[in-house]
């Protein structure tokens, strides 16, 4: 009976949605009502209590797929034409997909040349008399993370690919690796002011300055620097709790894994035994140069435009492709002109490259699919029609604003459309204070907040939801189970996120950095030392 009862709960809890959505709104009137949270609720519910995203992820989209059909009276053929045309082909055929999967298979065959020219391990074996701690490997991963600050995808891919062999050498758990990953990924692009998180949000906000708007927004971005602060104490301490404490006790014991690693395949041996760790830090300098060169310059860099400009205004998705596929050939002719992999070498890391990245794709493509279901069905009116509602009561906006973006976020598993729904809100439920704003103008502080709040919330959801592109690619990063990765950070989300509710809540009433951010911080570190105290007497 135990063994089912988890999915007893699930199927009552769906249930129960169900009948709430139903009085909420018919069937036949799903579009911009509570119905348009299911397909996600199924998707995620199913994936954290079976283990199995492939399958819990395209019963989510079928959910959409059949409420859509009939909200729009499509009949049995519209819910094929939803999932198949307008759902998978839409978005393999959608550009700025395309060239993020480019970029994924590029770095996928990157990895690989790396390890066939034994960078890979002759980092492994650097690291290992540099590096002498678990301490100083997690430090290594945070820091590594801080300074590629530049988007999240690449941040996620290059840090796990460096990274993974000083991790498993100091048998840290790849689901730990994968929360250092995820917790250094989204957090730090959103308190960038050089990212493409900070061109995505300075472009939301029309008739103010978008970046000074970004820049003032940091201070009071309490999700993404709590993050940062659990990052590093969790680093230094060793302290684990939740699932993630059982991970790390079997990687001590030499299991990384922890449940079977069916997903990806072992690292290529090294064709080359003398490989050298330049092998390896001079592939990761290109594959960085190339691919800001690439960004920079969709954003008009060599037209004239100033760096920030370029940086604002570029293609993240277009750059990336383009900056990978250059790196992929030069790295190609560095190796060959080393001596250290044949051509032929070469050619066949094409295929196990792009192997290496088959189930990130298959994710990916499923979770984009999904949130395709949940746009059409206008999950965004939903929930703006909520804060709309609830913006009256003004001193408590930013901690409302705060939970219905971790809410919107976790459901879509999109920051970049959680923030671009509800800031727009926030502007509306401002107009008057922004009016006489200037590019020159101070921009008022409970606007900040509220802007900050919403950017926040996208964040966490956004970490915490199996849906997430960002949660995705931590879990390819670290080549670890991302069912794993997903169950084994959510507790450390939660009481961050926890903590940033606290401030978000003194903030409607003291709009005050040192106390709002001041409070928080105090109250986890007082968690954690009461955890320590806990722990020893254990012991």
């Amino acid at each position: 009976m135990k063994k089912y009862l988890s999915k007893i709960i699930f199927a009552l809890i769906v249930a129960a949605f169900t009948v709430c959505c139903a009085i909420n709104a018919p069937v036949t009137d799903a579009v911009g009502s509570l119905w348009s949270l299911l397909p996600p609720i199924v998707a995620i519910g199913l994936a954290l209590i079976t283990k199995e995203v492939y399958s819990s992820l395209f019963l989510g989209i079928v959910t959409g797929g059949v409420i859509f059909a009939i909200s729009e009276s499509k009949g049995f053929t519209g819910v094929f034409n939803t999932i198949v045309q307008d759902g998978l082909v839409a978005n393999l055929s959608d550009p700025y997909n395309v060239g993020i999967l480019i970029f994924l298979v590029n770095l996928g065959i990157i990895v690989v040349l790396m390890n066939k020219a034994g960078g890979s391990r002759a980092y492994g074996e650097w690291a290992a008399t540099h590096i002498k701690s678990r301490v100083g490997a997690s430090l290594s991963t945070f820091l590594l993370g801080i300074l590629i600050f530049v988007d999240d995808y690449f941040n996620c891919l290059t840090v796990g690919s460096v990274m993974r062999p000083v991790t498993d050498k100091h048998k840290i758990s790849r689901s730990k690796l994968a929360y250092l990953i995820d917790a250094t990924a989204a957090p730090i692009c959103i308190i960038a002011p050089i990212s493409s998180w900070a061109a995505a949000v300075s472009g939301t906000v029309e008739g103010v300055n978008g970046i000074k708007l970004f820049i003032s927004t940091i201070p009071y971005n309490l999700y993404a620097l709590l993050t940062l602060v659990m990052v590093l104490f969790i680093s230094i301490t060793g302290l684990d709790f939740g699932l993630m404490k059982k991970h790390e006790e079997n990687a001590l014991n030499g299991d990384l894994f922890t449940t079977r690693n069916t997903a990806y395949a072992a690292d290529e041996a090294p064709t080359h035994t003398k490989g050298k760790v330049i092998d390896l830090l001079l592939p990761v300098l290109i594959l960085i140069a190339l691919c800001v060169t690439g960004m920079i310059y969709t954003g008009g860099f060599f037209s004239g435009k100033s760096f920030i400009t370029a940086f604002s205004e570029c293609d993240a998705s277009y750059g990336l492709a383009l900056g990978s596929l250059g790196a992929l050939i030069v790295i190609i002719l560095y190796f060959l002109c080393r001596r250290v992999l044949s051509f032929t070498n070469c050619m066949d890391s094409i295929s196990a490259g792009f192997k290496q990245m088959v189930p990130a794709i298959l994710i990916l493509t499923f979770a984009w699919t999904l949130k395709t279901m949940t746009n059409n069905l206008d999950a965004g009116t939903f929930v703006s029609g909520i804060v709309e509602e609830a913006a009256a009561i003004e001193v408590l906006l930013p901690l409302i604003l705060f939970v219905v973006a971790i809410g919107l976020s976790f459901a879509t598993g999109t920051s970049w459309g959680t923030f671009g729904i509800l800031i727009p809100i926030v502007t509306s439920v401002f107009s008057a204070e922004l009016e006489n704003v200037t590019n020159a103008g101070n921009i008022p502080t409970m606007v900040i907040i509220c802007m900050s709040a919403c950017l926040a919330g996208a964040v966490c959801g956004d970490h915490c939801s199996p849906i997430s592109d960002t949660t995705i690619m931590a879990s390819t990063g670290a080549q670890c189970d991302h069912v794993n990765h997903v169950s084994t950070q959510l507790p450390y989300a939660i009481l961050v996120a926890s903590f940033s509710a606290v401030g978000y809540l003194l903030a409607g009433f003291v709009q005050n950095i040192f106390v709002v951010l001041g409070l928080p911080i105090l109250l986890m570190i007082l968690f954690f030392a009461f955890r320590i105290i806990l722990n020893k007497k254990k012991s």
